[in-house]
């Protein structure tokens, strides 16, 4: 089995910039992408920031030049700066992890709990 837990959310002013990180641990034989969703209320999910073992990298266009995704392979953890926040990124971040527990075995999606990030005056 596998375990996403992700940490940094909080409440921080417009302007503002919080970091989040997502530890991967459990049953790990490789790790593939690594990404970043949010779902806002009432809103579907979207996905935010990708990233691949091989280090590309992806943007949702409201993102670009404010969120920087990274990632460290040795410790299974990937990282989302988020600077210049505005009140829409207001919204649950989740990670998410394309694992494979088996070298014989395809990768399978896993997901974090969620963190709250809340961006308000």
């Amino acid at each position: 089995q596998v375990q996403l837990v992700e940490s940094g959310g909080g409440l921080v002013q417009p302007g503002g910039s919080l970091r989040l990180s997502c530890a991967a641990s459990g049953r790990i034989y490789l790790i593939n992408g690594m990404d970043w969703y949010r779902q806002a209320p009432g809103k579907q999910r979207e996905l935010v920031a990708a990233s691949t073992r091989g280090g590309s990298t992806y943007y949702e266009d409201s993102v670009k030049g404010r969120f920087t995704i990274s990632r460290d392979n040795a410790k299974n953890t990937v990282y989302l700066q988020m600077n210049s926040l505005k009140p829409e990124d207001t919204a649950v971040y989740y990670c998410n992890a394309e694992v494979r527990t088996r070298p014989s075995l395809s990768q399978d999606d896993y997901w974090g709990q969620g963190t709250q990030v809340t961006v308000s005056s």
